[in-house]
Formats: structure tokens, sequence, C-alpha cells
């Protein structure tokens, strides 16, 4: 059956009598490129069942310089536009915030035009040297290296951290021991360090009543009798008040350390309307009045020129 099955394949002739051909099999790799449209060279092409030759893979070591560099630009870029990362230094804050705490900034919104709201807590560029005579670190290269790229506070860069009280045409005033008013309006300030006043009784400062100018704010500490805010540099150039322009950010969270984890909302007691709407309120319920007055001047005035409309009669 197997010599039948030959001949019935290849037309009954014998295997002597066929003429020789080349084998199938072995067709050359040019003609089924040619006919594919491959590679005529015939190497690592799929047409002649060839896997293609990978890439060969970049050593990790040959790639960590360049992940590296990329995450250092992209922390410079966080904190010059996003997020810093500031460190706690003193009391003056208590117990908002306590000494080696950190914060994270936010210094993306005022790139936006926002401008400091009542009871934010904000860093800022020391305006007229408040931090004089204070002590400053000297850090070694590793942390110097960290505070350029965010990861840790700059020693040289001289800010402070306090919160806002009175923003441009805010009136605020100090009497005796307390409350503190913003715009005839006393605060309840829950987040004072206990045992605290709101106002010190003293001839530095603690007695006061200011106007905020156009571009200024008024901070003060919330370790009330532990702070050298605006009440005591009202002698210096911008007479205690911090120019908006040197604002750095809000704080927004507590980072670290982490049994310390929080953010820093603004207080209820700054949501009770301080803006200065009742002189207006005033002045328009005074006004009121004296518009109606003037109309029935005017009305009378008319009526005794004109006897078309004397008596309620009907003009003609």
């Amino acid at each position: 059956m197997g010599d039948l099955a030959v001949g019935a394949r290849s037309g009954h002739e014998g295997p002597e009598d066929r003429p020789e051909r080349p084998d199938e099999t072995a067709a050359p790799a040019v003609d089924r490129d040619a006919g594919s449209g491959g590679n005529s060279s015939g190497r690592g092409t799929q047409g002649d069942g060839q896997a293609p030759q990978r890439k060969k893979q970049r050593s990790f070591w040959k790639e960590l310089p360049l992940l590296i560099g990329i995450a250092l630009v992209l922390a410079l870029l966080i904190k010059t536009f996003l997020v810093q990362a500031f460190s706690i230094p003193s009391d003056s804050m208590q117990n908002t915030l306590q000494q080696g705490d950190r914060v994270l900034v936010d210094k993306l919104t005022p790139w936006f035009g926002s401008q400091p709201s009542r009871g934010e807590v904000v860093v800022f560029h020391d305006p007229d040297n408040w931090l004089a005579g204070e002590p400053t670190a000297t850090p070694n290269a590793l942390q110097t290296a960290l505070s350029w790229i965010g990861l840790m506070p700059s020693a040289e860069e001289k800010d402070l951290i306090k919160r806002v009280v009175g923003v441009a045409g805010d009136t605020i005033e100090c009497k005796g021991t307390g409350p503190l008013t913003v715009n005839g309006m006393a605060l309840n300030e829950p987040y004072v360090y206990p045992g605290n006043t709101p106002c010190s009784v003293d001839d530095q400062g603690g007695q006061f009543k200011v106007t905020v100018p156009a571009g200024r704010i008024w901070v003060m500490g919330d370790h009330r009798q532990n702070s050298l805010d605006s009440r005591y540099h009202q002698q210096d150039r911008y007479q205690g008040f911090v120019p908006v322009e040197n604002v750095v950010g809000r704080a927004i969270v507590v980072a670290w350390p982490p049994t310390r984890w929080d953010t820093l909302p603004i207080p209820d007691t700054f949501d009770q309307g301080l803006n200065e709407t009742v002189p207006g309120a005033l002045g328009l319920t005074g006004a009121v009045p004296l518009v109606l007055w003037r109309r029935r001047r005017v009305t009378a005035r008319l009526t005794a020129g004109n006897p078309r409309v004397t008596g309620g009669g009907t003009a003609r």
C-alpha cells in the first residue's frame, strides 16, 4: 500500500523514473524573502522562522545614576513650586506646633495669586531682622545637600512661622488681657497656649490698636506670652506688619514625627464675618431716610409750582 500511495502521488512513476528535483524543503531563503518582501539577508527576520533578536537590556547599575538624577530634579521642582518641609525651632506656636515638628508648606497656591487669609499658619521670610541674635545652626555637607532639594529645611534661610490674625483693611486691637478683637469683634481663640491670655499687659507691644495697610498682614504666635511677633516689631520699617510678598506659603500639615500627624485648618472663630461691613451698613441705613426726605421736598416744590396736579386731579 505504500507503493500505491507513492504512485498515486507521483503520476505512477517509480522512484527510478522520476527526474531529479531539488529538495523542496531546502528552498533558498532568498526565494522566500523575495516572495514575502522580507530582508534578503535572511537574518533576524520572522520570514526565515527565526525569532527577532532582543536588544540587550541596560544594566541596573548603569541606569541608577539616571534614576537618581531624575529623582533630584523632581524633588527640586516640588520644593520650588509645590511643597516644602520646614522645621519648628521654637515654642512660639505651642501647642499647635512643638519644637522639632516638621510641617509641609503649600507653595503652589501663591503662584496663582492666592493671598494669606485670617487664621492660616504661614511661613514667611524675616521682614526686618526679627531673628536678630537668634543662633544659627551650621549644617554639614549632607544636610546642605538635602536642604537644597527640599528634604531638609535650610539653615541659611531666615524664616518664621506665625498665625495670620489680620489682613489688609482689618483693625486689630488688644486691651488689657483680651480678648483680641478684629474689626470690633472679639475672637474666641482655643488655639492659644493654655494659661496664656490673648493679650499681654506690657509696655513693649502687648497693648495696641492697628489697621493693616494694603499688601501687609498682621501675625501673632499661639504662645502669646512667648512669641516676638508683629506686636513687638512696631518700630521696624514695616511697623510690625509682614509684606505679603515675604510669605512663602501656608503650613497645611504636620508631617513629622508620625505621632504628631495632623492638619492645620483655619479655626472656626475666623468664620464669623470679620469683614468691615458694619460701617457700610450703617451708612446705607442713614442714607435711606435722607433720600426719602429729599424726594418729598422735590415733590412738594413741583406741586406748589404746577396747579394742574393740585388736589389730586387729572392732568390735562
